[in-house]
C-alpha cells in the first residue's frame, strides 16, 4: 500500500483498490472509442490508419500515465474529438496544410504548453475562474456528455426544421434507453461497478441485434500496427505563415479551455477542490496534459487531452493515480487486443455517457440564483456547450458575459485582472480568427 500511496496518491484509508481498478476499467471503455474513431478521422487527411491507431494507444498511455504519476489524479487522456475533426478537415483539407505541416503545429502547440504551465499561466487562469462559472461548468460538461451519449444513439438526430429531434426507436436507440434504465436501476440499488456492467451487458445484448459486430475468422489477438508511417513525421517548411501561427493559435485556445473545462467541471464534481477554490495538483496535471500533446505530435496523432470521460469513472469512485495507471495498462494492452476491444459499440457506452451527466448535474444548485450577473453567465455556459458541441466555446461565452455583466453593472471590482485580460483576447479570438 506504500508504493502505492508514494506512486498514485491512494489513500487506503478512504480508497480500495478495487474501487479505482474498477472506475478504470469504466473510463477506458467509455473512451475506448477513440481507437476507432481517431485512425479513421485522421486517415481523411492521409494519414496511416494502422500507424495512426498505434499512435493513438501509445499517446493515450503516455499521457495518462503522467497523469497518474505526476498529479496522482483520476483523470485520463487521449486524442481529442474535435481536436483531430480540426486537424483533418480545417488544417488539412480546408486551410491546404500537409499532414505533415499539421502534426508540426501541434508539436509546436505542446512546447508552448508546456512553457505555459512551467510558468503557472495556465494556472493562473483555473484559478481566476468565478465560482459561479466553476459551477457551471460541471453542469454544462454532463449535458454535453450527455447529448454525446444520445447523439451517437440516434436518440436525437438532426432535423431540417427543428435544428434537432427525437429519433426512431430503432434497435441501437432502444439499446441505448435500455442501458440508462439498466444503469439508473443499477445505481438505485447500489451496485458497484454499475457503469462497466451497463457497457457489457449492452455490448452483449447488441450482437443478436446485429450493433456488436464481429467480423468473419474473428481473433481477438494481433500484433501492433508499425508506428513507422506517421513517427516523427514534421514539417517545419511552413511554420511563419500567418495561417499556420493562426492554426497553432486556434490549437492552443480549443485545448487549453477543454482541458481545463474538464479538471474544474470534474474535480468540482467529486469534491478535489480545495476552500479557496483551488485544485490539489492542478500544475502537474496540466503538465501532463502539456506533455502528452507533445509526446502525441512526435508519436503521430492529433492534440491530446484530458477527457471529459473521466467522470464515468469517478462517479465510480475513481479517487486517485491508480484509476488512470488502470486506464494506461489497458490502452496498452489494447495495442495486442485491438480486435477485442473495437468490439464495443459506441451505443453500448450512450447510456453511461447519460447517466454521468446526471451525476455532473447537480452542481447547478450551488450556483447564485438571486444574482443575475452569477447566474445568466452560468446559464450561459452550461447552455452553449451542448449547443455549440464545444467545451470551450460554452467557457469562453460564459466568461465573455460575466465579464460584460460584472462591468455594465458597476460591479467591476467582482473581476479580477486575469479575467479582463482573458476577455481582450476572446474578444481579438471572434474578431480575427
Amino acid at each position: 500500500m506504500k508504493t502505492l500511496t508514494r506512486l498514485f496518491g491512494f489513500d487506503p484509508r478512504t480508497m480500495r483498490v478495487k474501487t479505482e481498478v474498477m472506475a478504470g476499467v469504466t473510463t477506458f471503455l467509455t473512451m475506448s472509442y477513440i481507437l476507432a474513431v481517431n485512425p479513421d478521422m485522421l486517415s481523411a487527411a492521409a494519414m496511416d490508419k494502422g500507424g495512426v491507431f498505434t499512435a493513438t494507444a501509445l499517446a493515450a498511455a503516455v499521457a495518462t500515465l503522467l497523469m497518474a504519476v505526476l498529479a496522482k489524479l483520476p483523470f485520463a487522456l487521449a486524442p481529442g474529438m474535435g481536436l483531430n475533426a480540426f486537424f483533418a478537415y480545417t488544417l488539412v483539407q480546408v486551410m491546404g496544410f500537409s499532414w505533415e505541416q499539421a502534426l508540426t503545429a501541434v508539436f509546436i502547440e505542446g512546447i508552448v504548453f508546456i512553457l505555459l504551465t512551467l510558468f503557472n499561466v495556465r494556472e493562473m487562469i483555473v484559478n481566476a475562474i468565478p465560482a459561479c462559472l466553476r459551477q457551471a461548468i460541471s453542469v454544462g460538461i454532463g449535458l454535453f456528455i450527455a447529448f454525446i451519449g444520445l447523439k451517437n444513439a440516434g436518440i436525437v438526430v438532426s432535423d431540417p426544421v427543428t435544428f434537432l429531434a427525437l429519433g426512431r426507436f430503432t434497435p441501437s436507440a432502444v439499446l441505448a434507453m435500455t442501458g440508462i434504465v439498466l444503469g439508473g436501476v443499477l445505481l438505485a440499488r447500489r451496485v458497484k461497478g454499475a457503469l462497466f456492467y451497463v457497457i457489457l451487458v449492452c455490448t452483449l445484448i447488441g450482437i443478436p441485434l446485429g450493433i456488436t459486430r464481429i467480423p468473419e475468422n474473428f481473433s481477438p489477438v494481433s500484433l501492433p500496427h508499425s508506428l513507422e508511417p506517421v513517427f516523427l513525421k514534421f514539417d517545419f517548411h511552413a511554420l511563419w505563415d500567418p495561417d499556420m501561427l493562426i492554426a497553432i493559435f486556434s490549437l492552443i485556445f480549443m485545448d487549453i479551455f477543454d482541458t481545463l473545462g474538464t479538471l474544474v467541471g470534474t474535480a468540482n464534481k467529486v469534491g478535489m477542490v480545495e476552500p479557496d477554490g483551488k485544485i490539489p495538483r492542478i500544475k502537474k496535471a496540466l503538465l501532463a496534459d502539456a506533455i502528452g500533446t507533445t509526446a502525441g505530435a512526435v508519436l503521430g496523432t492529433s492534440t491530446t487531452t484530458t477527457y471529459a470521460e473521466s467522470a464515468a469513472g469517478i462517479a465510480e469512485g475513481g479517487r486517485s493515480g491508480l484509476m488512470a495507471f488502470t486506464v494506461t495498462l489497458l490502452f496498452l494492452v489494447s495495442l495486442f487486443f485491438a480486435p477485442l476491444f473495437l468490439l464495443v459499440p459506441s451505443v453500448a457506452t450512450a447510456g453511461v455517457l447519460v447517466i454521468v451527466g446526471v451525476f455532473m448535474f447537480d452542481a447547478v444548485g450551488k450556483v447564485d440564483f438571486e444574482d443575475m450577473t452569477e447566474v445568466l453567465p452560468a446559464f450561459i455556459t452550461i447552455l452553449m456547450m451542448p449547443l455549440t458541441y464545444s467545451i470551450a466555446e460554452g467557457i469562453v461565452l460564459g466568461m465573455l458575459s460575466y465579464t460584460f455583466l460584472k462591468v455594465l453593472s458597476g460591479r467591476y471590482r467582482d473581476l479580477n485582472p486575469v479575467m479582463y485580460v482573458l476577455s481582450l483576447l476572446f474578444i481579438l479570438k471572434y474578431i480575427f480568427v
